[in-house]
């Protein structure tokens, strides 16, 4: 079982992840002021010494903790490390996404009497406390008694557990001020105007930025309160993608099926470690891991391949262009991607030596100058409507600026002089060009290789990220080709037949659904195209007729009974219903429908289908084929 110590915004995300796997766990909060949705989880409240939860920990069979709760909760994280200390159980720490520390407007402050210092020796007159209803008690130096320095006021939550505390606390209410969700910032600055705020470094999700913008947009001072450090020992994520992957790798039977990594991701990642080979060649041991920044904003590591150290002769070419190179191996988890299994390989060179004198601050750049392009194996745009320029790399959007940022960053890190060179990075896929074939690319105009793709930087299994993905991208080149009707069907079978239907059509109006003829309608509205044709045959239209719009046979399976009652309106004989009870397969209802009802069948066999999907186009006209297996199409 796993626990999860909540509480906070991160504890309701940590259990929204944990309830993906469809079994129990436990969510312990102090309270029950915090409203969380569980299905799978159990539900535990009251304070928990260390005593308490190591009994906790023994009577339910922990066998993970995932400390979720306030960064400022020390006491908290220390019982949780002790607990974990004696019992053995590994921690989680689900900690927030912090922006980096900014020394030139804030003033950082080493707990609260380093703050009490440095607000007096300030000559602060007037304060705004955004820290919550806890640190009145820490901050009496400030507002109680004689030696009060300065007029404090304090916002906490509006609720009755924290009004009694601040009176607990000697604290006048007549400077107590109330968080609504929501609210400008700014205002209470305004109706306060206090010569500073002190605030905790309380991450993207508790409102830093937003309270340093309005503080910084008034001219108000700031100090801030630095996070405590994370105990030793925990294993710290920053969201969800990271919280499940760790999960799976020290409970790996707690989600049935585990999630993998796109090919943007595994390119991301072997980017960085070649840009930190890049300066670090014989000079620091390689990480294992390398860090990657997902377009949400959190940060995951990612296995590189080992790199053994190259000899300088080899590190410089002719031209004394600097260049390391790093891969990684794809792995997809249990999504059924052809590409799992494969190296994504990253040149990263720059003509730039190590030895050269450092350029004086007038000549360095705002920033570094990255340019992403593909090598070996990698396909190159062909036609139009894929959002990416003809004659360049298959490198989406989202994958191109996580590899340009993550690389920024790590020049960052490495404290890189911003020079005007440029950072090519190369992205190779050994073997990429003959597995292409087995993808939708070469409808797609996507020559010579596969794509990077990736919009999250994460596969969940069989969440059909990938094919829904290659469905919205085959869409938008048919919709680029300016075809009057795009002719949607479920594989090379259907589209044959309906090819013969539609030959005036281009090639690249036709879109294989797969499975997913619901998606597929969505992102037809979505793109706002007029005419939509979907093609299908009897085994997924007698699925869809009863409005299952995803129609794989690991969701939903042929409804006989259902069947019997189409067959019955159709006004087929008492013999066609005991031949439809022991048929095996839907298309056996092509010799079991006798001759004379089959138009009848088939017309409200179609007329079901539209009525489930023709919602999902609002504002198009969809048409429906009914395809036989020889070819014959019913409208």
């Amino acid at each position: 079982m796993i626990l999860i110590l909540g509480g906070t915004t991160e504890g309701r995300v940590a259990a929204q992840t944990l309830e993906e796997a469809g079994k129990p766990f436990y969510y312990s909060t102090k309270g029950d002021e915090q409203e969380v949705t569980l299905h799978n989880g159990i539900r535990l409240q009251g304070a928990m010494d260390t005593i308490t939860l190591e009994r906790c920990c023994l009577h339910h069979g922990i066998r993970l903790l995932i400390d979720a709760a306030h960064p400022f909760a020390q006491q908290l994280h220390e019982t949780v490390a002790q607990v974990a200390r004696r019992t053995d159980i590994p921690v989680i720490r689900f900690e927030r996404i912090y922006p980096e520390r900014d020394q030139e407007h804030i003033t950082w402050c080493q707990g609260y009497d380093d703050a009490i210092r440095r607000i007096k020796d300030e000559n602060i007159f007037t304060l705004l406390a955004l820290t919550g209803v806890q640190s009145i008690g820490s901050l009496k130096p400030l507002w109680q008694g004689d030696k009060a320095c300065c007029c404090c006021h304090f916002r906490i939550l509006d609720r009755e557990s924290s009004r009694q505390l601040a009176r607990e606390q000697g604290f006048s209410e007549q400077h107590l001020y109330y968080y609504h969700a929501g609210e400008d910032e700014r205002l209470l600055m305004q109706q306060l105007h206090p010569e500073a705020i002190l605030i905790k470094e309380s991450g993207t999700s508790g409102g830093f930025v937003q309270k340093v913008k309005a503080a910084r947009e008034l001219g108000i001072r700031i100090f801030a309160l630095c996070r405590p450090e994370t105990p030793e020992g925990f294993l710290t994520v920053d969201g969800p993608h990271g919280l499940r992957r760790m999960v799976e790798k020290l409970l790996p039977d707690f989600y049935p099926l585990h999630s993998g990594l796109t090919t943007g991701t595994c390119a991301t990642a072997a980017a960085v470690a070649a840009t930190w080979d890049l300066f670090n060649v014989q000079f620091q041991s390689r990480p294992t891991e390398f860090p990657v920044i997902l377009p949400d904003g959190e940060t995951i590591l990612v296995p590189v391949q080992p790199s053994p150290a190259l000899p300088k002769s080899d590190f410089f070419n002719d031209d004394w262009m600097m260049e390391a190179n790093a891969s990684v191996i794809k792995h997809s988890g249990d999504d059924p991607d052809i590409t799992d299994g494969m190296e994504i390989k990253v040149n990263v060179a720059v003509p730039f030596r190590m030895d050269e004198p450092s350029p004086s601050p007038e000549v360095l750049q705002e920033d570094y100058t990255v340019i992403v392009c593909g090598g070996e194996g990698v396909g190159m745009i062909t036609m139009p409507g894929l959002g990416i320029p003809l004659g360049e790399a298959a490198i989406n959007a989202t994958p191109r600026r996580m590899i340009e940022d993550n690389v920024k960053r790590c020049l960052r890190k490495l404290h890189i002089p911003r020079v005007a060179n440029p950072f090519v990075v190369t992205i190779s896929v050994p073997g990429g060009e003959e597995i292409a074939q087995r993808t939708f690319n070469p409808r797609l105009g996507i020559e010579g290789g596969i794509s990077i793709i990736g919009t999250s930087g994460i596969i969940k299994p069989f969440s059909s990220e990938a094919f829904i993905n290659s469905i919205r991208k085959s869409m938008e080149v048919a919709r680029a080709t300016g075809s009057p009707r795009i002719v949607i069907s479920s594989g090379a079978k259907s589209e044959k037949y309906i090819k013969a239907y539609y030959p005036d059509l281009p090639a690249q109006a036709f879109v294989h659904y797969g499975n997913f003829i619901g998606e597929t309608i969505k992102l037809a509205a979505e793109l706002g195209l007029p005419r939509l044709t979907l093609g299908v045959m009897i085994g997924k239209a007698v699925k869809l007729a009863e409005g299952n719009l995803d129609t794989h046979s690991k969701k939903v399976t042929m409804n006989k009974a259902f069947i019997l009652d189409l067959a019955r309106q159709a006004g087929c004989p008492d013999q066609t219903a005991a031949a439809i009870e022991s048929m095996n397969l839907a298309r056996e209802l092509w010799d079991l429908i006798p001759s004379d009802h089959l138009e009848s069948f088939c017309k409200i066999l179609i007329e079901c289908c539209h009525r489930h999907c023709a919602p999902l186009l609002p504002d198009g006209e969809l048409t429906i084929l009914l395809i036989t297996e020889n070819g014959e199409i019913y409208v």
